[in-house]
């Protein structure tokens, strides 16, 4: 039974590589052959594969969920995507409401900006990003359902689900199963290894708290490694909400004992006593800082390296169309291999969150830890 399922495992994963293959080898096309349109068109350019647009088109944000694109019989490409709704607010002129699919054609400029056709007085440059312009330069509000934003629902509707049916069976006080099953030896790992540690007799209080960031991390990690995935967790701006959260859960239940040993740590010379301040002041700010950079890093250099890798398939084509075609095997080898760590890497960047925000806000509150070990110390005494 176990070599099945390692047999089956194989089959997907190579199944998940092939397609991504594939995406890329009809984008590296498409960056081959697409000509430059629009009112400033940039200079011919040679032919070959933008390495740069490639990678951080598929790992950065947009106002459109594109998965593929196929070529016609005459050679223009036809892109195979979901339009998103897009909102936007514009001082003075107010919201507009429309599909992202009214911005059909892009070309680029003299600059080698990306730009889209106008509409509504609006279009959209893409470099690193995708940025929403007005035509007459006024400001522009964007509040669009974009890719992440819905890779970002779809997480969310996963997680209730999944927690909210493990906690009817909970409540109907059913034996244990199935998925159930599975939660459970996760729950009892985040309270005994994560909660009770690190935040003493008050873990009941922030236990929900660290569930929810523990799964709503992993599950969203798990969505980007699917082909045509959004990189949700791997975008600084959803990594910094996470991290804001923690730092104003910490900050809401810090004690007088966190604040006194951080602005005036006893027992220390008056100079001493300035310069660490300022360092713990310093840290203070960092802590949410970490907690930001360490998933945003992670998990956006997990998608480059996969996707680096599978370039080097159309690199090396382009040298000599056999050793690309030799090299098939060892990206696709590499790939599949990459693609198991970044399984695990999903996991463990979700549980060192959910730890570190633990030991934060556990750090707010030491001076708790310090009563309840007085207090068991009183009751073994009598």
């Amino acid at each position: 039974m176990s070599c099945k399922r390692l047999f089956s495992l194989f089959i997907l994963v190579f199944g998940l590589s092939g397609s991504v293959v594939s995406s890329f080898a009809q984008d590296a096309g498409n960056h081959e052959n697409t000509p430059t349109q629009g009112a400033n068109p940039a200079p011919e350019e040679k032919k070959g594969i933008n390495i740069t647009e490639l990678v951080f088109g598929h790992v950065s944000d947009s106002h459109e969920w594109h998965l593929f694109s196929l070529k016609n019989a005459d050679g223009t490409e036809k892109p195979v995507a979901f339009p998103l709704p897009m909102i936007i607010y514009q001082p003075g002129i107010g919201v507009k409401v429309f599909s992202s699919s009214h911005f059909e054609e892009w070309h680029k400029d003299a600059d080698g900006k990306k730009l889209s056709n106008e509409y509504e007085g609006l279009y959209i440059e893409k470099v690193m990003k995708e940025k929403v312009l007005a035509v007459d330069g006024s400001k522009v509000y964007d509040f669009s359902v974009t890719k992440n934003v819905l890779s970002m629902l779809f997480g969310v509707v996963i997680l209730l689900w999944v927690l909210t049916s493990a906690a009817k069976k909970y409540k109907a006080n059913t034996a244990p199963k199935g998925m159930q099953n599975a939660l459970e030896v996760i729950i009892i790992f985040i309270r005994d290894e994560v909660a009770r540690p690190n935040l003493g007799h008050k873990y009941k209080r922030f236990l929900p708290l660290l569930l929810t960031i523990f799964f709503f991390i992993w599950i969203n990690n798990l969505l980007g490694l699917l082909p045509g995935g959004a990189n949700f967790t791997g975008n600084i701006a959803v990594t910094a909400c996470l991290a804001l959260v923690a730092f104003v859960v910490m900050m809401a239940n810090s004690n007088k004992h966190f604040w006194g040993h951080l602005l005036n740590p006893p027992n220390v010379p008056f100079l001493v006593k300035c310069l660490l301040v300022l360092i713990e002041v310093m840290s203070l700010c960092i802590k949410p800082v970490a907690l930001m950079i360490r998933l945003f890093a992670n998990m956006l250099a997990g998608h480059i390296v996969i996707l680096s890798v599978i370039c080097l398939i159309f690199i090396f084509a382009l040298l000599n169309v056999y050793v690309g075609g030799g090299f098939v095997i060892v990206s696709l080898a590499f790939s599949i291999f990459m693609f198991m760590l970044e399984l695990l890497v999903a996991v463990i960047q979700a549980f060192i969150f959910a730890n570190l925000t633990a030991v934060f806000i556990g750090q707010a509150i030491e001076g708790d830890h310090d009563t309840d070990h007085v207090e068991l110390s009183e009751g073994i005494a009598h």
